[in-house]
């Protein structure tokens, strides 16, 4: 059976972090959801925009399997770019896709979390002031919806550079969305609320970075396994990156991403066949 965790809030829960900036996320047993049907993970994992990139989710996966080493993890994601809280209300069409698309997890898969990120199109005072009163009805709904009333919920803070971009004056407000973010957390059930502190920006000074959504991602499962908030970042975050990224692959793995070379026209016939044969014979 597989684990899901569905993926909802607006765009640094669906990634903007450069590919270049840090090494790939791979492994079999991590998969993602297409069409209604789970295939190995590859970011972007959230394609919402021609913009998306790397997100929190695989760092996620990826600590999760270190837990689970024989279990399979599956990510479903639904998040979109640029979205306010009033845009993920009830019966609106971001819910009712996500409820859709969990819903279709469900057949094949137990949903064991719910990752949220949003609140950079809500940094306002005025909507600061109603944000926990409008989350509440979302989440309720949803969980009634998909019957899972105490499967953990992590959220996530938003990061402290927000006002020091070019767009810094719509921002001066995120204080407030993260206080509200941690009321949230602290005032309901199978909620825990994640620090973004220490993390660092794309140059918009609006998206988290490629590493720092691999850290975030990190910060999320620790929050998940231990059933408790992360105010503060782990001293051990840096060191659990390097076990993903130095984790080997497998002959499966390898295969499929000698296939992916293949597909995509960076390898000519005669050499994918002279590599895949050498890999069967392994």
């Amino acid at each position: 059976m597989i684990h899901s965790f569905l993926m909802i809030g607006q765009s640094n829960m669906a990634g903007r972090g450069y590919s270049k900036e840090v090494l790939p996320i791979y492994d079999e047993h991590i998969k993602m959801q297409r069409n209604g049907l789970w295939q190995i993970m590859s970011e972007p994992i959230n394609f919402d925009r021609p913009s998306a990139g790397i997100g929190l989710a695989a760092s996620f996966a990826a600590s999760w399997r270190l837990d689970n080493q024989q279990d399979e993890i599956g990510l479903i994601p639904c998040a979109d770019g640029g979205t306010s809280l009033d845009d993920w209300a009830v019966d609106g069409a971001l819910f009712e896709n996500a409820i859709s698309q969990a819903k279709l997890a469900q057949r094949t898969s137990r949903i064991a979390g719910i990752l949220w990120h949003q609140g950079e199109n809500d940094c306002s005072p005025e909507k600061a002031e109603r944000y926990v009163e409008k989350f509440s009805v979302i989440i309720e709904r949803l969980r009634q919806e998909l019957n899972i009333p105490e499967v953990p919920l992590i959220i996530g803070g938003l990061g402290d550079f927000l006002s020091n971009g070019i767009f810094g004056q719509y921002f001066a407000s995120y204080p407030l969305i993260n206080h509200t973010l941690e009321e949230f957390a602290t005032t309901h059930a199978n909620c825990y609320f994640v620090t973004a502190k220490g993390l660092t920006a794309n140059v918009d000074s609006i998206h988290f970075n490629a590493l720092s959504q691999r850290l975030l991602g990190i910060r999320y499962y620790n929050a998940f396994r231990d059933l408790k908030h992360l105010p503060d970042p782990h001293h051990d975050e840096e060191s659990i990156l390097a076990t993903i990224y130095n984790r080997p692959y497998t002959r499966t793995e390898k295969i499929k991403l000698l296939e992916h070379e293949f597909a995509v026209g960076n390898m000519d016939p005669k050499d994918f066949l002279s590599e895949l044969t050498l890999l069967n014979r392994a």
